[in-house]
């Protein structure tokens, strides 16, 4: 089972209200950011509902394809996270909607943060 996940961004203040913004419909919050004098004055913050499960940090920024896909509570908070990440600077990579082929209720958002990650939000439930 994942406990977390750390990875390097190009320009951390960016990165840090893109996600401020992106997460917030999700329930997902900036919880941590770990003092300076802990990592040799790298900035450091972590974002969760109840503890910090996803880390950004400002030095060797990830290159490559990232996908992190974020299990959302609702359809609507899936379609919530994809307009504040839109608002917040994201670029769209697939509009909310169901994703048939993976399962029948896979509904899902996917945007690229600011350094070309692909970020989803997905909801498995039924819709009601």
């Amino acid at each position: 089972m994942l406990d977390h996940i750390t990875f390097g961004v190009t320009d951390f203040a960016r990165s840090v209200a893109f996600y401020d913004s992106a997460f917030s419909p999700l329930g997902i919050t900036r919880l941590f950011t770990v003092p300076p004098e802990h990592t040799d004055g790298i900035r450091v913050t972590g974002y969760g509902a109840n503890r910090p499960f996803f880390w950004i940090a400002e030095e060797d920024a990830t290159r490559g394809k990232l996908h992190i896909a974020l299990t959302a509570p609702d359809r609507a908070s899936v379609d919530a996270f994809h307009a504040a990440a839109l608002e917040a600077g994201g670029q769209d990579n697939g509009a909310p909607g169901l994703r048939p082929h993976y399962h029948p209720d896979y509904h899902a958002a996917f945007v690229f943060d600011p350094d070309g990650h692909n970020i989803e939000a997905v909801c498995h439930l039924p819709l009601r």
